[in-house]
């Protein structure tokens, strides 16, 4: 076995001084006798050490090479060794019939097809550039051998670059880049189709596209006027992929004008596609004041002291009206508050008291 493009040696020892000749064996060519070279080929030459080592030499070998050969020595009988050359070559991929990039449909058929040469016939095995699997009709595969590639009903899931890789054992490894895009109109998802907002808030909408060749996307009011980018709205395009994209409409602060259906749009060469958000009118939720201020817990006091006071036929004192009594002057109206309290009380039942001992004593 020899590599293209080297220099084959073959050498033959001989015992003693005889005339040596060299012969392809498939052409019957006498290439060399003793030391001179007979065919016209000038890739050829012979050598030998002391007429006892003769090595025949072939330049920059080709395929063509390949064969075998014979090393004559004229004795009686005449005596012979041969020897087969086997010239491998690296594998290389033609650019035709080879696939190129390709534009398709989808829905549509496709092979890719990969032409290698060399020799050993080389091994022609087909992978997706950014890894995973190769689906076709019924399975999925990692990767799939041999020189052509067929998927039937193609989808945009099959879009992206393939590898072609050409091997046969003979340094180096070669591959080829095919890449495969599939072309289908736009297609429109909403998670959310009706929206709540009150007017003042600030409201974000949002629709999901999928299209190729890549759309042109826009929002329309529920006017039916088509959204720029201005004080009230900030229209966006996200890209979430090869084909997928994100539409998002801010609307800064919901007008009346706002409440109805807005409409995401896309469109391409293949055709257009939109979506349908209602945004409808809810009520603004209330303001609440976080309750345990220390004026509000005084108030609270208050209402309760004040509740209280009625239970016992008391009058409302007049230090403890008015809520713009500063906070000290609270706390020490409501010391007060709370003495004189006790104090009407003590006496109250006091007077209840002598009043059920004098009953008491008459009666006896």
């Amino acid at each position: 076995m020899f590599y293209l493009n080297g220099l084959f040696n073959l050498p033959i020892v001989v015992d003693f001084v005889l005339q040596v000749a060299w012969l392809r064996v498939d052409t019957q060519t006498i290439l060399t006798i003793a030391t001179h070279v007979i065919t016209k080929n000038h890739r050829i030459a012979v050598t030998h050490s002391g007429h006892r080592a003769w090595s025949l030499h072939i330049r920059e070998t080709r395929k063509t090479d390949s064969g075998w050969y014979m090393c004559q020595v004229n004795t009686d009988p005449m005596s012979s060794i041969t020897g087969f050359l086997e010239v491998v070559v690296p594998p290389d991929i033609l650019d035709y019939p080879t696939s190129t990039d390709m534009v398709v449909r989808e829905g549509s058929n496709v092979t890719l097809r990969c032409a290698a040469t060399g020799t050993p016939e080389p091994t022609v095995t087909w992978r997706r550039e950014a890894g995973g699997t190769i689906s076709l009709s019924n399975w999925q595969a990692g990767s799939i051998v041999g020189p052509e590639l067929e998927i039937t009903r193609i989808t945009r899931l099959h879009m992206g670059p393939y590898l072609c890789i050409a091997s046969n054992g003979v340094p180096p490894t070669v591959s080829k880049r095919i890449l495969l895009t599939v072309h289908f109109q736009p297609m429109v998802w909403i998670e959310n189709q009706l929206v709540g907002g009150y007017e003042g808030q600030t409201v974000t909408l949002e629709c999901r596209s999928e299209a190729h060749p890549s759309p042109i996307t826009y929002w329309t009011k529920p006017s039916n006027e088509t959204i720029a980018n201005d004080e009230n709205y900030k229209v966006e395009t996200i890209p979430k992929g090869l084909y997928e994209i994100l539409m998002k409409l801010v609307i800064k602060s919901v007008r009346a004008q706002d409440f109805g259906t807005f409409r995401c749009v896309a469109t391409n060469s293949l055709g257009e596609t939109d979506g349908k958000i209602k945004l409808y009118r809810i009520d603004k939720p209330p303001t609440t004041r976080r309750p345990g201020s220390r004026r509000e817990s005084k108030k609270t006091w208050k209402s309760d002291h004040n509740h209280e006071k009625k239970a016992v036929g008391m009058k409302d004192d007049p230090m403890l009206k008015g809520d713009d009594i500063g906070d000290e002057q609270i706390e020490f109206q409501s010391a007060t508050a709370s003495s004189s309290f006790h104090r009407h009380l003590f006496i109250n039942f006091g007077i209840t008291t002598m009043t059920v001992i004098l009953a008491s004593g008459l009666s006896t």
